[in-house]
């Protein structure tokens, strides 16, 4: 596939277009138009002037705030909500990163859900936020609860920059625009492409992708494969840009990236398609029951990997999407503590690493709970909402997914 087909780059700022420019921030983005929206119109998952999930979704946050600003200003669920102490970031990462993975896949969680996998000679970076706050503002949103480990320019020569979808803890202005120095490809989910070249990326640079779509960055095969989330970056949000989760194959190793996803019954299809895997990064933070079809907690995350594995949760699964920015009610904790105990459930394995702290799947790491030495001590018990994944929520999951395929 080849990136935008547009010989000039075109731009629409959205509704908001004809007002000026200093009332709306150069990090909305910009909105698909010409060619590119086009090419979104053909897509056989964007229906009725939108992009649809793969199986329905009941609520978004956005619909959903009224409900949580009550925990958002409790007092002692707030002070949970982000580490008393201070987050352990690993000190050694670019000299670490600056010698070659010795059985040839390494991982760095740099926090949230920017990874560095070094595979099979080639280096790609998913949704690197190295910005203060995920955020179109500079004074205000959630604010970086650790400093990144490692300088943008430290990481080395990048092959690919791989973006899942385009909400600011996944999508940062600076950080593109940083990274427009590299020589990396940009490959993204379609309509992504419109903020990236907008922001700076020359176009010959940046590839979108609907899924099931695959580029080839070098000998590495990169494919965007469904998700289940929404998108969106202005005040008013038409669903015209894609979510993705996303496969990297190279010649003797594979990963997969989730991006944001609520469960949904694609896992089992997307490993049946393109794994096994050695090693997952799966989405496990910034869960809520006011929108539980969007983001996965903990079991279902682990449900996820051994879907992918073909039912049998073998490789190793990184959880990603905690730990950085204070998104979501639960205790900053909580997702760690509940990917250990979901791996332990069902005979998975984890890794904990701390931000910046490269491994290899096929060494392993050590399971280190470093994130209790610095979380909030719990008050008294309260009672939590009943998780989504009931079993009769997960049956009528199954038969949405069905019947909408």
């Amino acid at each position: 596939m080849t990136g935008s087909q547009a010989s000039e780059p075109q731009y629409d700022r959205g509704p908001h277009r004809f007002r000026p420019a200093a009332l709306r921030p150069a990090a909305f983005g910009a909105e698909p138009v010409g060619e590119r929206m086009a090419r979104i119109r053909r897509s056989p998952h964007f229906v009725n002037g939108s992009f649809v999930n793969p199986v329905g979704v009941r609520n978004l946050p956005a619909g959903s705030m009224l409900s949580f600003l009550p925990t958002y200003f409790r007092k002692e669920d707030r002070i949970r909500r982000a580490p008393a102490g201070t987050v352990p970031v690993h000190p050694t990462t670019v000299a670490e990163l600056a010698q070659p993975a010795a059985t040839g896949l390494r991982l760095t969680w740099m926090g949230h859900s920017s990874v560095l996998a070094e595979i099979d000679g080639h280096r790609v970076l998913f949704d690197p936020v190295w910005g203060e706050r995920c955020s179109p503002f500079t004074f205000a949103g959630p604010k970086r609860l650790h400093p990144v480990p490692a300088p943008l320019a430290e990481l080395g020569p990048l092959d690919a920059v791989v973006i899942s979808h385009d909400h600011y803890d996944h999508l940062d202005m600076p950080t593109i625009r940083a990274l427009r120095r590299s020589r990396a490809r940009f490959v993204a989910p379609l309509g992504v492409g419109a903020h990236l070249e907008y922001w700076g990326v020359p176009p010959h640079r940046v590839t979108e992708l609907d899924w099931q779509e695959s580029t080839d960055v070098g000998g590495l095969t990169l494919t965007a494969t469904p998700a289940r989330h929404f998108c969106g970056r202005a005040l008013r949000n038409a669903q015209h840009t894609l979510w993705a989760s996303w496969v990297v194959a190279g010649p003797e190793h594979r990963v997969f990236h989730s991006g944001d996803t609520g469960y949904f019954p694609g896992f089992a299809d997307i490993g049946a398609a393109h794994g096994p895997f050695d090693a997952t990064m799966i989405q496990i933070g910034a869960y809520s029951h006011l929108w539980p079809d969007i983001h996965m907690e903990p079991a279902e995350g682990l449900r996820a990997h051994a879907d992918l594995q073909g039912g049998t949760p073998t490789g190793i699964m990184l959880p990603i999407h905690w730990g950085t920015f204070n998104l979501a009610p639960h205790p900053w904790e909580e997702p760690a503590e509940g990917s250990v105990s979901a791996a332990e459930a069902i005979g998975a394995t984890v890794v904990m690493p701390r931000p910046g702290q490269p491994f290899e799947p096929a060494k392993g790491l050590p399971l280190d709970r470093w994130w209790r030495a610095v979380a909030a001590p719990a008050g008294p018990p309260r009672r939590r909402p009943v998780p989504a994944d009931t079993t009769a929520d997960t049956a009528r999951i199954e038969r949405d997914y069905a019947r909408e395929r």
